[in-house]
């Protein structure tokens, strides 16, 4: 009711107490007049059996059944008459013909506080047979029936009358149909007179409304009509007024936003600019920073495979340990890169989770053991729908960021069922985050509780991975974190069954075996030609490597032969493209050889150009592991 209108409430005003007082008057004569209606019935009854008392008194005195018999038989040619029985004193049938109804007694006890009883079908009355003066002796009149001055009257017997009370019935339905035809007329005058005030009362706070509702929606020219007097004509010039000083304010606005507008737009012009000067600063630097970075990965690893002594082997870790941290920040920003650019393709299918928490709990052990944290990983036999390599990323990301702001406290990944999908948490009792800073977490570089930006506490990009993941497999991501108890974050993934998975065909090679692979390599930098050269050989491939396409050509024909595989850096001298390089080594030695670039250029460009060519890409500085597994894949068709 707050929130009727004023028509609604004037009409409610209107309606409501005559409708009232309508049903109330309706309801008490309606109710008068079927009662007098059941008083009459009762009534005519009554005068049934009485005239039928004063013709059977001398039958019944005498014993004459067959009379008693053809005054009932008779009395039933009245209106109404159901049923009529005549019984002596002792409750014996004398006469009765009709239909009597069963369910009420022929006592005459019943009538002790009303004229008649009444049930569902029938209105019965009951009127006693006394036996008159003349019907006695004189010497029983004045012996045994004369005490004093006080005449005791003898009772015969009853006699019991029975009405039908379906006249009486459709009287009181049509009383009943009266009254709701008085009620609904009542109604519908009183609607009709309060329609009739509503419109004179709404109508102009209506008018008002409206043009109110038009002003507010910007249309400051609207007025509103000033008719009669009072309060509504107060109203109407106040509404006037109010849109002549929104319009004017208005046009100050228009033209303050306009100036604010076109501050704006330079100001992001001038920021869309910087950003593209750094982002060419970034992507240039970070190429030629991949390039000896890549070269020295190469180097350490071929280093790794020799004979070295103590000493020599523990600088070679040192080396290596500072040069995978480096790695570790460039595949970071390679990743921010590539999700940024929308170019990273997810491969969705079934797989088992169980080894994936298990490869995470062997990778973060010693994290985790230094750290001394206790990580537990809890068995599941669960089965997810996901990119299984890009959802390690992501758990691997949680416990890793688990571990590192847990100091000496528990880590615990579980996975539990949700109807149809299966919800995966990482939780911990480490150091917990501030409501406040829950979301900024999610950016890069922000670390909470690293001012120092300590690198043994990680780059601050884990967790915007994460956050660009997630939204890119779509599975929603939760956070839950309360300072100084801990915080679990938990990822949804669609549940799998083993059944979906098509079994890959068996390798023919032995895993791992990279002997007599030949690989065409184009990489125009020395260095990095000769330490990948040099790596390729100590697994075993044939390698044909040059610094440009023609040379590369004249190689594989001296040779003698197609290669198995190419691969090539992204940019070449003299501005080549390794895409190009690619294209025409297969032009030549078949459209299906298998190719690959290597690159250090993180721009959204080069990702594009090699997703239209599809062809896996390699960032520098290449991870001698993720080498090694592409040209096993390569290795494993080859016959």
């Amino acid at each position: 009711m707050k929130n009727w209108g004023v028509r609604a409430r004037v009409l409610l005003v209107a309606v409501l107490p005559m409708l009232v007082v309508a049903l109330l008057l309706t309801a008490f004569y309606t109710s008068s007049r079927i009662d007098d209606v059941e008083q009459a019935h009762a009534a005519r009854g009554k005068a049934y059996a009485r005239q039928l008392v004063a013709a059977s008194e001398y039958a019944v005195f005498s014993g004459n059944h067959d009379a008693l018999q053809k005054l009932t038989e008779a009395s039933l040619a009245e209106e109404g008459m159901a049923g009529v029985i005549i019984i002596d004193l002792f409750g014996e049938t004398l006469a009765r013909s009709g239909q009597l109804d069963e369910d009420i007694a022929l006592a005459r006890e019943l009538l002790a506080e009303s004229d008649y009883v009444s049930s569902k079908r029938t209105l019965r009355v009951i009127e006693p047979i006394y036996a008159g003066q003349a019907s006695l002796g004189t010497e029983l009149n004045d012996e045994a029936f004369r005490s004093g001055s006080k005449v005791l009257t003898p009772t015969l017997g009853n006699v019991v009358v029975d009405l039908s009370r379906s006249a009486l019935d459709a009287q009181r339905r049509d009383l009943l149909r009266t009254g709701m035809l008085t009620v609904l007329a009542a109604l519908v005058g009183t609607l009709l007179l309060a329609t009739s005030m509503s419109r004179g009362v709404s109508g102009p706070i209506r008018r008002v409304a409206d043009a109110v509702s038009r002003i507010g929606k910007g249309q400051f020219d609207q007025r509103v009509p000033i008719v009669g007097g009072g309060s509504l004509r107060m109203l109407a010039e106040g509404v006037n007024e109010m849109a002549e000083e929104l319009a004017g304010m208005h046009a100050q606005m228009r033209g303050r936003i306009s100036e604010a507008t076109a501050e704006l737009r330079e100001r992001k012009e001038e920021a869309e600019r910087a950003n593209m000067a750094k982002s060419r600063f970034l992507a240039a630097a970070s190429h030629d920073l991949r390039q000896p970075m890549h070269a020295l990965g190469l180097f350490i690893s071929e280093l790794s495979q020799c004979r070295l002594d103590a000493p020599s082997r523990h600088l070679l870790g040192q080396i290596t340990a500072s040069a995978e941290a480096m790695e570790d920040l460039l595949d970071s920003l390679l990743d921010i890169s590539r999700l940024d650019a929308g170019v990273l393709q997810a491969s969705v299918r079934a797989f088992p989770l169980q080894p994936v928490l298990e490869r995470i709990a062997a990778t973060q052990r010693a994290a985790a053991s230094d750290a001394r944290v206790t990580l537990r990983i809890r068995h599941t036999d669960a089965w997810g729908v996901s990119d299984p390599v890009l959802f390690e990323r992501i758990l691997g990301n949680l416990v890793s960021n688990a571990v590192r702001y847990s100091p000496a406290g528990k880590v615990l990944v579980a996975c539990r069922r949700r109807g149809d999908t299966w919800r995966i948490e990482v939780r911990d009792n480490g150091i917990g985050i501030p409501q406040h800073a829950q979301e900024n977490i999610f950016q890069e570089f922000v670390q909470l509780q690293n001012p120092e930006r300590s690198r043994d506490k990680g780059l601050g990009l884990g967790l915007a991975i994460v956050r660009r993941l997630t939204a890119m497999l779509d599975h929603p991501l939760e956070l839950r974190s309360t300072p100084g108890r801990g915080s679990a974050f938990a990822v949804t993934i669609p549940a799998g069954r083993r059944e979906d998975v098509v079994d890959a065909p068996a390798p023919e090679r032995e895993p791992g075996d990279l002997g007599g692979l030949r690989v065409a390599l184009v990489e125009d930098d020395p260095l990095v030609l000769s330490a990948m050269h040099s790596l390729l050989t100590s697994w075993g491939c044939d390698m044909v490597a040059a610094p440009d396409l023609e040379l590369l050509v004249d190689r594989l024909n001296a040779r003698g032969g197609a290669p198995n595989a190419i691969i090539s850096d992204h940019r070449l001298a003299r501005g080549a493209s390794g895409a190009e390089v690619i294209r025409e080594v297969r032009r030549r030695y078949g459209e299906d050889l298998p190719a690959a670039l290597i690159t250090g250029d993180t721009g959204p460009d080069a990702l594009a150009l090699a997703e239209r060519e599809g062809l896996p890409v390699l960032h520098k500085p290449v991870r001698p592991a993720r080498l090694r597994a592409l040209l096993n894949r390569i290795a494993a068709n080859v016959d």
